[in-house]
């Protein structure tokens, strides 16, 4: 039985979201080890951060060090690795930070879990296992049609995604080759409450509140499966639970939508529930530019496993969750300003090639 988990990454947004929900709607204690990038944030960890069942390190997972002695002083049942440099367009503009922490710190991590592992008795070792949390960018790019399943070839086409391909191998060998009882999941594109303003949803809800232009790559044709992080957060929980040692699960959302709908889904949606005082329609300030390096076409999970083994399938449909995203911001502009008066201000990335 879990009494303790570990969240890499916990101050992010997928991270964050796992922390909110194993504090609402289990008992169990939740260790969080964040090092606090641009896109961490303790605000996101709203109801849980001052939580009794709830311990914040700040920490590097590339410090072997400091990982060694969160292990020993905080002894957990499990480990989710979430930590991780996420965003395409920054891998784009320099594709360092991507190797160091997705793929330097991962090995790290494993070293150090694999370790403490080795340290528990044979009912704690048994009871325990590490989770890995990915993306499904690392299977590269669909045509019109196809699902990336389980069994779907590597073909990562961005540093970014390369970088997760490595720490996908690394966990899988870590497993084959020492025993560490693994999990692992690849899910589609996150969105909700929380997110960091880089990507496309929250960008082009606070862009389109301030009356910017809003940015859609080429043509806007590019096709995402779109997963509500608090429905990925549960999917997670799951696994964790429910899974079996050494499997892998993708998780999606059922909701393939092109980039131009979504934003003027969003669009239609701000003209609703903040209209513009002239009652101009915020469809007006989509502006179509150059497309980025690389950019793939489609992507589409097939979540039949995670649904079949699991019993797990999203609650939000993308109507439901993209409404209550948007709503979210309208009523948490704090939040958004205080991220937008950081590090990152809402400029183009990954225009490098």
């Amino acid at each position: 039985m879990l009494v303790k988990i570990l969240v890499t990454g916990g101050a992010g947004f997928i991270g964050s979201a796992v922390v909110r929900h194993v504090i609402r709607n289990t008992d169990w204690q939740v260790v969080n080890l964040d090092k606090l990038t641009y896109a961490g944030n303790l605000e996101s960890l709203a109801g849980a951060l001052d939580h009794q069942r709830h311990r914040f390190h700040r920490a590097d997972i590339c410090d072997r060090a400091a990982v060694d002695g969160i292990l020993a002083a905080e002894h957990p049942d499990a480990v989710l690795h979430l930590a991780a440099e996420s965003h395409v367009d920054r891998s784009i503009d320099g594709a360092a930070p991507f190797i160091t922490t997705n793929i330097v710190g991962t090995w790290t991590l494993l070293e150090a879990v694999l370790a403490y592992w080795r340290s528990l008795d044979s009912g704690a070792q048994g009871r325990f296992r590490f989770q890995h949390i990915s993306t499904d960018e690392v299977f590269g790019s669909l045509g019109p049609t196809g699902l990336f399943s389980e069994e779907t070839a590597y073909q990562p086409n961005s540093p970014y995604s390369a970088s997760k391909a490595a720490s996908d191998h690394l966990v899988r060998a870590w497993h084959h080759t020492y025993g560490l009882p693994t999990l692992a999941t690849n899910c589609s594109n996150n969105y909700g409450p929380y997110h960091f303003p880089e990507k496309l949803i929250p960008l082009m809800i606070i862009r389109a509140l301030r009356g910017e232009a809003l940015p859609v790559y080429g043509k806007g044709e590019n096709v995402r499966d779109w997963l509500h992080v608090e429905d990925h957060a549960e999917a997670l929980i799951a696994v964790l639970e429910r899974g079996r040692v050494g499997e892998t699960y993708n998780v999606g959302g059922h909701s393939e939508r092109r980039n131009i709908d979504v934003v003027r889904t969003i669009c239609g949606l701000l003209d609703e529930m903040a209209p513009d005082t002239a009652g101009r329609a915020h469809e007006r300030l989509i502006q179509h530019v150059a497309d980025r390096p690389g950019h793939d076409q489609r992507y589409a999970i097939d979540p039949s496993k995670i649904e079949r083994e699991i019993g797990w399938r999203p609650r939000h449909t993308f109507e439901s969750g993209l409404r209550e995203t948007v709503r979210w911001f309208l009523d948490n502009r704090g939040w958004w300003e205080r991220v937008m008066s950081g590090a990152y201000r809402g400029e183009r990335l990954g225009l490098r090639a």
